[in-house]
This record gives C-alpha cells, structure tokens and sequence, in this order.
C-alpha cells in the first residue's frame, strides 16, 4: 500500500515538472520569440522574460535581434564606360518584424539572404552602372554605399528585415582585362609624363633664352662702359703726353726712345739686324749724346729745366726711374 502510494506520489510530481516544462519558456535578451500553434502564429514576445505556452502543442520559435551580417563576394558589375569590375560587400541588418519574417522566409535566414543578395546585386548594378570606376575610389564612395542601401531596404522590409548598412570592401577588375587595363593606365601616365617633361623643356628653353639675352646685354654694356672708360683714360693720357711734348721736346724724345730700347732689348738674345744710320739709335750717336747733354747741362745753369712728363699707363715706371 505504501509502495504503490510512493509511486503514484513520484509520477504525479514527475509530471508536474515536465507539464511545467513543457508550458513555461525563456526569452534571453538577445532574441525575440514567436508562439505557434499548429502553423499559425499565436503571439510575437519582444522583451526578455518567463513565459507560458501551452504544453505539447504550442511550439516557440527564437529568432536573433541583434545586428547580423552577410558577405556578398565577387559581384559583377559594368561601369559608365563599359569596363566591367567585381565587387565585395558586406550587409548589416535586423530582423525587426519577427511575424513577417516567419510568413515571409519562415525565420529562414539562408532563404532571406539569398532574396536579400538577389536584390542586392540589382541595386550595385543600378549605381555603378551610373558613375565611373574613379567615383568608387573617390569621396563619392559613401554616397555610392548609401543608394545600395536605401534601394535594397523596401525589398527586406517586406520580410521584417531592417538593413542597418552596406559597405563596399572591394572593387577590382576583372581577371581577363586586368593586364590590358594596367597596360594602358601605364601609357596614359607615361603620355602625361612626357607632357610634363616637353613643358618643363619648354620653360627651361625660355629661362635660358631669358638667362643669355640678359647676359649679353650685361656683357655689352660693360664692354661699352669699359671702352668709354679707356677712351676717357686714353684721352687724358694723350693730353698728358702733349703736356710734357710740349714742354720739353727733346727731353720726351729722348724718354720715348728709352721706353723703345727697354722694350726691344728685354731679353738676353735679343738681335736687331738695323742699318747704322738707323733713326732707332740716334741716341747712341756720340755727337748726339754730347749735344744733348751739353743742352741738359745749360738747361740746369741757367734754371730752366722743367720736370719730366708722366710717362705712359702701360707701367713704364722703371724707364721713368732710369731717365731721372
């Protein structure tokens, strides 16, 4: 009697704890959750909590609220000028209507992805169609990975998905137009170098031409300056050399003679083929020698002689010294 009122007493608080389990469930923060009964949805849970079903027949069906991704790779695209590129993307969303995304893809994520990637890849056709491959280098970027968003949200809302963004992490050109492409990029850039460089040749002509015009006029204006000034030194120097001609002829004969003599007999086998009688040395005549001398001599008696002339710019000074 007692063993059979143990065992009844087991079973019924067995069934307790499995009919409490069995209508009693847990939402965690992280999820919302769905109550259906027999394919039909009861009630949608939002908040985090214990709940009540009813038991063996009320199924609960979790779905994920926080922020999921999706990888989208290798995406073929055609740019304004025809080229054609691949692109990688990646989508951020929530599911914000739990009930619509059961009726919709039901609570599939992979069924939702690949109805989200349909759209997903009209929408980069849409906007890359439109712009050139610089734009998805470019500031305009952004503005790019805001009109795939905005034109990829009415088709997820209609599956209780909200997309949060889309990002662009690649844009490359495709494999079999890769080489012709860096081809050709590297003949613009080597066109817009020699561009630069003819330009850069061109002014540095111009400089020079510039450099050397002004250089010949500097030049010639100091060769006019200098000729004006030898012509002045010239002129003062004849004058000087009238002067003293003028006043004492014989005397500034006889100097010019010396400088004469100093400058033909500098060196040490000097030879001079002249005739004896040769004006040259009529200062080497001793009749001429005696008249002079006997002139200077009368000249110092009687207090006359006047000082020698200056004698010429070219530095005759030691002639001067021997002439004194």
């Amino acid at each position: 009697m007692k063993a059979g009122l143990r065992n009844a007493l087991l079973i019924l608080v067995a069934a307790v704890v499995i009919g409490t389990y069995a209508s009693t469930f847990i939402v965690d923060e992280r999820e919302k959750a769905l109550v259906v009964r027999f394919g039909q949805i009861q009630r949608d849970v939002n908040d985090p909590g214990l709940y009540f079903k009813v038991p063996f027949i009320d199924q609960v069906v979790y779905i994920d609220k926080r922020i999921l991704f999706f990888e989208s790779n290798d995406k073929r695209v055609q740019v304004v000028d025809g080229r054609r590129y691949l692109v990688d993307t990646i989508t951020m969303f929530r599911i914000e209507n739990a009930r619509r995304f059961r009726e919709a893809v039901e609570a599939n994520l992979r069924l939702a992805r690949q109805r989200l990637e349909t759209r997903l890849e009209a929408a980069l056709r849409a906007t890359y169609g439109k712009r050139s491959f610089d734009a998805a280098l470019s500031e305009e970027r952004e503005q790019m990975m805001r009109e795939i968003r905005d034109d990829l949200r009415p088709n997820a809302n209609e599956i209780g998905i909200e997309i949060v963004d889309v990002r662009i992490r690649r844009t490359d050109l495709l494999p079999e137009v890769l080489q012709s492409t860096y081809d050709r990029m590297s003949a613009e850039r080597l066109a817009e170098a020699e561009e630069i460089r003819a330009v850069g040749t061109e002014r540095s002509l111009t400089i020079r031409a510039q450099a050397d015009r002004t250089a010949v006029i500097l030049v010639s204006e100091a060769r006019r300056d200098g000729e004006i000034i030898r012509g002045q030194g010239d002129a003062e120097r004849n004058g000087i050399f009238a002067a003293a001609y003028n006043q004492a002829p014989e005397f500034f004969s006889f100097f010019r003679s010396l400088e004469a003599y100093r400058k033909s007999l500098r060196g040490n086998d000097t030879t001079l083929v002249l005739r004896p009688d040769s004006e040259f040395f009529e200062y080497f005549s001793s009749d001429r020698l005696m008249r002079d001398g006997g002139t200077a001599s009368s000249a110092g008696r009687s207090g006359e002689a006047r000082s020698a002339p200056v004698p010429p710019a070219s530095g005759t000074a030691e002639g001067a010294g021997a002439a004194q």
